[in-house]
């Protein structure tokens, strides 16, 4: 065993002849193991959060989704369909209206997301799974029906129940620079509530499926579509799925799979975990402040020793890697001791859920949890650093101490 590892452990493990520093070890390493236990805990919430979004996007969305590059809409015909229903992994295709409209009911109005979509679209979605309330349909005959977000149906107050009132879709029409219009500048289509629904809170608040034939009435797409919507097979390859349409499609569409449907939000949740992360860092740092205290105060009390090691024909990097490596091991003590608590409790929360939301949701009951061996890596990385940082500045003084002085 090297010497100086040989008595920075001995200095770790004896008694020390001062409580005072043997007291701020103790507090250094507590503090240590705390902030690894908080940055441990916290990226493993995040990491939860993600993929909550991520299964309850990806039960609600389609697998891929084509899109126009240029403009909202773009028009579609039998063939262009048919080939896209060719492709080796494709379930089914859902054509999809979307826009934004006002939408009235009773005295009550607001403005939502309207989307126009077929039956073949409940039919491959797993929207039942997020149904609240009524009944999943579009069409009956000759009548058209909306499905609601719940948040919509609670902002319109709409009584699922009773059949006295309609939703009404309010959209403007579209004129020409120059033109005068004749009679009413808005289109109105009615259609009656059905069901409603909780996914999330961006759907729930904003979202109003209707049947696509109504969407096409209001807003007045005629052959143009805002979207296609593609769902594959059980063992199909989204990867190559995605593939076999970009070459298909060429560069006038972009084919997004689930994640590229949401990326600014899970930009934004990666983003926040990076800020929480140097945030909590810094908190550590200062925490580990404390290694700087006793570090300084057992070089002083081992003056007596580091003059005699400098007798015996230690050299100044000796000594200082004796402090150093002090550092290290009451920083390595407490970071172990910290991930060991964080990885427990996670553990305990993923099973148990002993933290919950303090609200009711149709999706998690309690913070959800997720264990990513990677985060492990860079806190105990950041700690090393820190400890590093912590340690350097006393390990520089106990070198400089003058043997001459303290041998007597």
């Amino acid at each position: 065993m090297n010497v100086s590892t040989f008595i920075a452990k001995r200095y770790f493990s004896s008694k020390k002849s001062k409580n005072f520093i043997q007291i701020l070890s103790w507090v250094s390493m507590i503090g240590v193991a705390i902030g690894t236990m908080a940055l441990i805990i916290v990226l493993s919430v995040f990491n939860g959060l993600e993929g909550v979004l991520r299964s309850v996007y990806q039960t609600f969305d389609p697998d891929l989704k084509i899109e126009s590059v240029k403009g909202k809409s773009f028009e579609v015909d039998a063939a262009f369909l048919a080939s896209l229903e060719k492709l080796e992994g494709v379930k089914s295709l859902a054509e999809v209206i979307e826009d934004n409209a006002l939408v009235t009911y009773r005295d009550q109005q607001v403005v939502v997301r309207i989307k126009g979509i077929e039956d073949s679209y409940l039919q491959a979605n797993k929207l039942d799974t997020f149904l609240i309330d009524g009944e999943l349909k579009l069409t009956e005959g000759t009548d058209n029906f909306a499905i609601l977000g719940a948040g919509v149906a609670y902002e319109l107050g709409v009584l699922l129940d009773s059949d006295m009132y309609d939703v009404q879709i309010v959209y403007p029409k579209k004129v020409r620079p120059g033109t005068v219009t004749t009679g009413s500048p808005v289109r109105r289509v009615r259609v009656k509530p059905a069901a409603a629904f909780s996914v999330e809170t961006a759907y729930d608040e904003s979202l109003v499926l209707v049947p696509l034939r109504v969407a096409k009435r209001v807003m007045d797409y005629k052959n143009r579509r805002t979207s296609i919507e593609l769902y594959l097979e059980d063992d199909a390859s989204l990867r190559k799925v995605k593939s076999a349409l970009k070459a298909l499609l060429g560069t006038e569409f972009n084919v997004l799979d689930s994640d590229e449907q949401h990326a600014e939000l899970l930009r934004a949740v990666k983003l926040e975990k990076l800020f929480v992360y140097i945030g909590l860092t810094f908190i550590t740092l200062i925490a580990s402040f404390n290694i700087f205290f006793s570090l300084s105060m057992l070089a002083i009390e081992k003056r007596r020793d580091i003059a005699v090691l400098f007798a015996a024909g230690a050299t100044k990097q000796m000594v200082k890697g004796i402090f150093l490596k002090q550092g290290v091991i009451i920083g390595f003590v407490g970071c172990l001791a910290g991930l060991f608590l964080g990885l427990t409790f996670c553990i305990l929360q993923h099973e148990y859920g002993i933290i919950g939301l303090g609200m009711s949701s149709s999706v998690v009951n309690s913070y959800p949890v997720k264990i990513v061996w990677l985060d492990f890596l860079w806190v105990g990385l950041s700690i090393f650093i820190i400890t590093i940082l912590t340690a350097y500045r006393p390990a520089v003084l106990a070198s400089k101490v003058n043997p001459i002085a303290h041998l007597d």
